[in-house]
């Protein structure tokens, strides 16, 4: 291969500082070990599915058809198609081919392009805990419902009744069954994010299990993680094929699937439907976070991380597509039984007026027109077109039945997990079973990517600390420990608000800038040419050239659209949250208080704060260094390597060009570890040319 070309310029080179080439020279891995030290997966498929039960996650299931819905449906997918070739694969690809040439995690990523650049993956394992804090929340709200299923009939399915009244409890009759059973005995949930109302120790309870199943199952790293990979990461698609042609068989299905495909191609007008796909495309293949790097970093050098890229980001847009499949289908029976119950009971209404002697005169000319005596033989379209006809000479408490308007009622995330599909399922003859099967689903698409997040925090703190690389299970057992103390924050009977808070604020913007630094520091710092270069020393062949323009300019352009978007929208329309009325047994939008919104801040500030620290104190040791007797700095006679050919013979008699003043002037930067390469020795000043030696690593 040629050899590369220097920096093109002397501001990229104080940019990189003076520590690079000592970089080059250390072991990629960490501070302690050789590279065969480091753990490797089994096989192709062990890591395929890692990957892919990160980034598939509760996500795809509760948010992508929600956004499908909102945002018009099949025109929705072809807009997140588009983002996705040419912003998220892209970055994807990048962040896989980064963490597989120099294998370590996210900080030691980073760092080996520059010193300067570190913050990037403390930033990344700030944001990591942040979503590990919350994540392992939903995982416990999905073992308390499993545990709920094992009873017929199922819990939420009938209102319960008051003993003091014997009567239905106000708030359940004035809200539903399900709604109630998620509200009230599940979350104990108090009014508002200000009312903290005591812990709930059920849900304690359940987060402390489902803390537990994480440490058990990440106790060994890798090795142990990812044979429970083999069952989280596949269970959840062998459920949603069964949830899909059980739905398929359901009244209704088919109207839900016409909702979700009918594009409406007027939505590409709004920025906000851009910026909710690209925020979508983001997150779902989990950018930024630092998990990917980690993930791939054991694998083997000459892996094909491109191939893997395609594959990972293709099996994630299909598993969404394939889950809005199941919620569209229940959500169509859903909608369907609700207009059926309207239609019986306006009929019901119908009948009773029929009845009264001031209506016999109109009952003899054939009034109502339609047959109140057998509500379940009147199909859903003849109503609507006897409503359309007659509907305005009725009282007005009879209504119009429109299927529409209950899909148009679009519910996401713990809405649709937690009170929509429990309240179809509570429909389903052997709903235990139903039940069981759909919150062990949840349980594994959880733990799944709940892995993945632990990962991206611990791997870069193994690789970067010797002293915690050597104590790998302690570590994760008292990552795991802090995990659960934090988390009780979640489990008080308001702490259904600080997931909103955490889920919508804390990752977001944080994510965005970290990625924004990521596409810098390859595409701009460290060049897209050389990390080309690098790839093609690792794959054997050149990735396509497209990829540079895409990196320099339409990602990076993408991200700053996307990070100025979310601000502008934060700025303008002030942080809001759902809040649960007892009273009334309704959801209300609440603004939060200037506490919580002071908090939404410092979470933000916090998982930013890294990247300048990390370059204050970079400089600060380049300054110090510089200042120090010449000998007292390893990074002042730090010799320069320069890459050979592969393909190249070296042997100790071989003889090469003189270096040129430039070439000695100018240290080398290499993306790729050494081991991978033939380097070569050059002279340093004052040498003798002849006394060179080649060194082959």
């Amino acid at each position: 291969m040629t050899e590369k070309p220097p920096l093109d310029s002397t501001e990229d080179r104080a940019w990189l500082g003076e520590g690079q080439s000592e970089t080059e020279l250390a072991a990629v891995n960490g501070p302690g070990g050789a590279d065969d030290d480091r753990p490797a997966w089994d096989s192709k498929i062990q890591y395929v599915l890692a990957q892919v039960g990160f980034s598939v996650g509760l996500g795809n299931v509760w948010r992508f058809p929600y956004l499908c819905h909102q945002n018009g449906g099949g025109a929705f997918m072809l807009l997140y198609v588009f983002l996705m070739l040419i912003v998220g694969v892209p970055l994807f690809f990048m962040e896989l081919a980064a963490g597989q040439c120099i294998r370590q995690g996210s900080i030691g990523v980073w760092k080996h392009i520059s010193p300067k650049l570190s913050g990037i993956g403390y930033s990344s394992c700030m944001v990591c805990f942040y979503v590990a804090l919350y994540y392992n929340v939903i995982i416990a709200w999905s073992l308390f419902y499993m545990g709920n299923s094992f009873q017929y009939p199922l819990p939420w399915e009938h209102c319960p009744i008051d003993v003091t009244t014997n009567d239905t409890v106000k708030e359940c009759a004035g809200s539903s069954p399900t709604s109630y059973f998620w509200f009230r005995k599940a979350l104990n949930i108090t009014n508002s994010i200000e009312e903290t109302g005591g812990f709930n120790p059920i849900m304690t309870g359940c987060l402390l299990a489902a803390w537990a199943i994480v440490s058990l199952a990440m106790i060994k790293g890798i090795k142990s993680s990812a044979r429970v990979m083999y069952f989280s990461s596949v269970f959840p698609y062998l459920v949603l094929f069964i949830f899909l042609i059980r739905g398929l068989m359901l009244d209704g299905a088919m109207d839900g699937i016409t909702y979700m495909f009918y594009p409406k191609l007027e939505t590409w007008g709004s920025v906000q439907v851009w910026r909710q796909a690209a925020t979508q495309v983001f997150f779902a293949l989990g950018l930024g976070y630092g998990s990917v790097i980690a993930y791939s970093s054991y694998n083997p050098i000459n892996n094909n991380c491109h191939r893997d890229a395609l594959m990972v980001s293709g099996i994630n847009f299909m598993t969404s597509v394939l889950a809005s499949l199941v919620v569209f289908v229940v959500l169509g029976f859903r909608a369907k039984n609700i207009a059926l119950r309207c239609v019986a009971e306006n009929l019901g209404l119908l009948n009773v007026m029929t009845t009264h002697e001031w209506n016999q005169h109109l009952v003899k000319q054939g009034w109502p027109w339609i047959n109140t005596t057998g509500p379940s033989s009147v199909p859903l379209a003849d109503y609507r077109q006897w409503y359309s006809e007659h509907g305005a000479m009725m009282a007005p408490n009879i209504t119009d039945c429109s299927l529409e308007e209950e899909m148009n009622k679009g519910v996401e995330g713990t809405g649709l997990a937690f009170i929509a599909f429990t309240e179809v399922m509570a429909l389903f003859p052997l709903s235990p079973f139903w039940s069981t099967l759909f919150f062990l689903m949840l349980l594994n698409l959880g733990l799944s990517s709940m892995f993945g997040t632990m990962q991206g925090i611990l791997t870069p703190l193994m690789d970067n600390f010797s002293l915690l690389g050597r104590h790998r299970t302690l570590l994760t057992v008292s990552s795991c420990v802090l995990g659960f103390l934090f988390g009780m924050l979640f489990t008080q009977r308001s702490g259904n608000y600080f997931v909103t808070m955490f889920d919508d604020y804390s990752a977001t913007l944080p994510l965005v800038v970290v990625v924004i630094f990521e596409t810098i520091s390859v595409a701009w710092v460290y060049g897209t040419d050389r990390f080309l270069d690098d790839i093609e020393v690792m794959l054997n062949w050149r990735p396509p050239v497209v990829y540079k323009y895409l990196w320099k300019y339409v990602c990076l352009l993408a991200m700053i659209g996307l990070l100025a978007a979310s601000l502008l929208r934060m700025i303008f329309k002030r942080p809001t949250y759902t809040a649960w009325n007892q009273s009334t047994a309704s959801e209300m939008t609440l603004e939060y208080p200037g506490w919580a919104l002071g908090m939404i801040v410092m979470l933000i500030v916090f998982a930013c704060l890294p990247l300048p620290i990390g370059y204050i104190l970079s400089m600060w040791k380049n300054r110090r260094g510089g200042n120090s007797e010449e000998g007292e700095s390893p990074e002042v006679h730090r010799e320069l390597y320069t890459k050979c050919s592969s393909n190249e013979q070296l042997d100790s008699n071989s003889h090469h060009r003189a270096p040129s003043e430039e070439d000695e002037a100018r240290p080398r930067v290499v993306f790729l570890p050494l081991g991978h390469e033939l380097y070569r020795l050059l002279p340093q000043d004052g040498e003798d040319e002849d006394e060179e030696q080649d060194t082959g690593v």
